[in-house]
């Protein structure tokens, strides 16, 4: 893996594992909402064909999806998709489909949409991490470009992985749920890789790591978050002076070098105090604590439970 690859090392630390639940088959007038998200539950569609209006009730927004686009909720926010008309949504019906997910229709004539819905879910306590440094909703735009620099785009990837979730949810053949589910997997990865390289994530992780010349600091920490790092020696990889790398880093971010830092470490311990055999002190000094009190007293503050407790919650769950 190299160094710069942030987001395999990202993915390393959080499971993310995704799972196709409904496809919409529509005529207009249609609408369909969706309340709040579990906390480790990031809803996603995935337009297939069609256009949709996503409707944002928390920010009052509203935004038109086309085929090809693709919403997460990575803060698990309830929202509602709707074809824009105003008109009284025709009534539908559900059937269960081979795979395991649910079949919706009605019998409208209006324009057609073909929408796929499911959800990713991230082992917790790892929820925090991406509510913390992912915004609330991601759009994602896929696009058949066929010219040369295209083809090997982010954009033009999800094109190729949305026309494969769609074949496999349109047909039934064997092991068809479970490559769904393993391409919903694909997906968020495919999902943070193109908003990264878009230039247009407006803050947060995706921002900080699209961004030419804060992104060797965000791969050398998630590369080697144990490593006593100091703010000169991330300004230095970034060629900026100290201040001018804590004024971009925090701009972009909406937090300190440090806090990411931190949280990261805190996402390794929480994996590390599930192995039975390693000690809270050794877990400590494997996340770059020289003091365990020290290690405990952060944990707890960022966890909202001790070392301890964390541990025999995931025995318990396991």
């Amino acid at each position: 893996m190299s160094e710069v690859d942030w987001l395999s090392h990202l993915l390393q630390i959080i499971t993310v594992t995704g799972q196709l639940e409904v496809r919409c088959a529509y005529g207009a007038p249609w609408r369909i909402a969706w309340s709040r998200a579990a906390a480790n539950e990031i809803p996603y569609h995935v337009v297939v064909k069609g256009r949709a209006i996503f409707e944002d009730p928390e920010s009052k927004t509203a935004q038109e999806l086309v085929s090809g686009d693709i919403v997460l909720l990575p803060h698990g926010a309830a929202h509602a998709l709707h074809d824009g008309s105003g008109q009284t949504p025709i009534r539908t019906h559900e059937s269960l489909g081979s795979a395991g997910w649910m079949l919706s229709e009605n019998d409208s004539q209006g324009e057609q949409l073909d929408l796929l819905c499911g959800r990713f879910f991230v082992a917790p306590p790892h929820d925090r991490l991406i509510r913390n440094y992912l915004p609330t909703t991601l759009v994602a735009r896929s696009m058949d470009g066929h010219a040369e620099e295209e083809i090997e785009s982010a954009s033009n990837q999800l094109a190729s992985l949305v026309g494969l979730m769609r074949t496999e949810s349109a047909g039934n053949r064997a092991g068809g749920r479970a490559i769904l589910n393993a391409l919903s997997s694909a997906l968020f990865t495919l999902v943070l890789r193109a908003a990264s390289q878009s230039g247009k994530a407006p803050e947060g992780l995706l921002a900080l790591a699209g961004h030419p010349r804060l992104a060797p600091a965000i791969a050398a920490m998630f590369a080697d978050p144990a490593r006593p790092w100091k703010l000169p020696d991330l300004a230095d990889l970034c060629g900026m002076s100290r201040a001018t790398f804590m004024r971009q880093f925090q701009d972009k971010l909406g937090r300190s070098a440090l806090d990411l830092l931190t949280d990261l470490r805190m996402s390794l311990a929480a994996n590390e105090l599930k192995k039975p055999a390693i000690s809270t002190e050794a877990v400590a000094e494997t996340v770059g604590y020289q003091s365990v009190s020290a290690f405990r007293h952060v944990f707890a503050e960022r966890m909202g439970m001790t070392p301890g407790e964390w541990r025999r919650l995931a025995h318990k769950g396991e």
